[in-house]
């Protein structure tokens, strides 16, 4: 980019920013009206993504008292990769916050002695100054505190609001506080909190180290992390969202930014209820995508009605799959199969009901297992067949697989494993075909290294004879060798 124009931008960046959110001297406590200092007090509870403070049972408004800590933390942001984060409550997104319409907040952000730079807050929930930027610009071991009435309810989103913005936001300075309304939200089984963001690094995805902050890459929106909840597989695994058949979910879904805007899914549900933008009337109802900006927020409530893992992911789906923006939920319970069956049929599809048809079917099975037999016999037709296979099973591969296998075999290290020269895939046949019809799910070791990850299956995309060809493909490329892999094999392991 431009030097000229990076130095400038970051110039008046930096003199906008300071003239809005540098310090202020503090005017003393605030005298509270008689009818306010008389109002129960409470101190407010604070959770760390996923999780949710319990809804709030009281019909009349308290004074609560906030207690938020900022911590300059360095922790893994991917597989074998550290990143140092600049959280509020020790925790990307920041700590949960929930209060009620009619509350009087008195708020304090306490800079942990450890931390390097100063901090503030912007709560967009705060009607006043800055969200309240103005009044909590605070050095590292200080306390700022101040007061604020939550007039309007609704789901809403803060960040740290010190120059240069975009770096503080960027480097995880961001979360969600609810203001619910005063007749509470409608009851849900589970409810869940997660915020998207991104991560904008000196190093590639998954590279390794302690990665920095990169600006230029900011100011382009090139980022390399799209991320929930902070980091790569932060909620897949055994860190899933979880529910039973049968319950009503709700998920308090944010964009702390700095800069993209989300197209928010969940793979195999649909949202019965969607609070668009955070506000507390429901807006649309039957939604598969909803636009949330940077800076905002939606609420979105579904009923989970058979098991299954439902793949929560920004539509924009390269930064689901390439970048991070992925997680789970897990539900169980007894399945529905008038609901979702699940594969029902495979069978050869004639392209014809006639009678004709049937006939030639029966002939062409009749033919296929007189070749069978010969090719038994006769290596020279082996061989050949096994090349046919493998130039269907490397169209297949490029199809399906390359994006998360690359063309060269070679995986992405720490997320994706490598099929190239790979011991885990060639040590056992059956848990190849295995992992193709039925995914894989945990931790695996390959080629020495360490992986956790998730490998959907491919019994909804593939059908058998493609399972064999792409098998074929893949154990004969790159330094590996096997025999063909036929559509036998495959029946067999689906049988079990």
């Amino acid at each position: 980019m431009n030097k000229a124009r990076f130095l400038a931008g970051i110039l008046l960046a930096s003199s906008v920013a300071s003239a809005a959110e540098g310090p202020v001297a503090a005017l003393g406590r605030v005298q509270l009206p008689p009818d306010v200092a008389a109002l129960p007090v409470e101190e407010a509870i604070l959770t760390a993504p996923p999780h949710v403070p319990p809804p709030i049972k009281r019909r009349a408004p308290a004074r609560v008292v906030i207690h938020l800590e900022v911590r300059e933390v360095t922790t893994r942001i991917a597989d074998g990769t550290q990143y140092t984060f600049w959280t509020f409550g020790g925790s990307v997104p920041g700590s949960f916050l929930r209060v009620r319409k009619g509350d009087v907040v008195e708020f304090h952000l306490n800079n942990h002695p450890s931390s390097k730079l100063p901090h503030n807050i912007d709560l967009h929930a705060v009607t006043g100054s800055g969200g309240g930027a103005s009044s909590t610009f605070t050095a590292p071991g200080h306390s700022s505190q101040f007061t604020f009435k939550a007039l309007n309810p609704g789901l809403y989103v803060y960040h740290c609001a010190t120059a240069p913005v975009p770096m503080h936001i960027g480097n995880g300075m961001y979360g969600l506080i609810l203001v619910e309304p005063e007749e509470g939200l409608p009851p849900v089984d589970k409810e869940y909190y997660v915020m998207q963001g991104e991560f904008y690094t000196n190093g590639p995805y998954a590279g390794g180290g302690l990665q920095l902050f990169d600006t230029p890459k900011s100011i382009d929106e090139r980022p390399t992390y799209v991320l929930f909840n902070g980091s790569v597989g932060s909620i897949v695994g055994d860190k899933s969202l979880t529910a039973e058949v049968g319950q009503n979910v709700r998920i308090f879904f944010g964009v702390g930014g700095p800069n993209l805007t989300s197209s928010f899914h969940v793979i195999g549900e649909i949202f019965d209820k969607v609070y668009v933008e955070g506000g507390t009337h429901v807006a649309q109802h039957n939604v598969q995508t909803t636009m949330v900006p940077a800076g905002g927020a939606a609420i979105v409530d579904f009923k989970v009605d058979v098991p299954g893992t439902y793949v929560l992911v920004d539509h924009s789906l390269s930064r689901a799959f390439n970048k991070g923006a992925l997680g789970m939920l897990k539900v169980t319970g007894p399945e529905d199969r008038v609901i979702y069956s699940g594969k029902e049929v495979d069978a050869v599809y004639l392209g014809s009901a006639a009678e004709a048809g049937t006939v030639a079917a029966m002939r062409q099975d009749e033919l296929e297992k007189k070749i069978a037999a010969e090719i038994k016999s006769n290596p020279t037709i082996a061989n050949l067949t096994k090349e046919v296979q493998m130039s269907k099973g490397k169209q297949i591969y490029m199809q399906n697989c390359f994006a998360c296998h690359l063309p060269t075999g070679e995986g992405i290290p720490g997320v994706f494993p490598p099929l190239a020269k790979s011991d885990f895939m060639m040590a056992d046949r059956e848990r190849a075909i295995r992992i193709v019809l039925k995914g894989l799910n945990g931790p695996i070791t390959v080629n020495g290294q360490a992986y956790n990850g998730v490998m959907p299956p491919q019994s909804e995309i593939l059908n058998e004879e493609q399972m064999a060809d792409v098998l074929t493909y893949v154990t004969n490329m790159w330094g590996n060798t096997a025999n063909a892999f036929t559509v036998d094999e495959i029946r067999k392991v689906k049988g079990e």
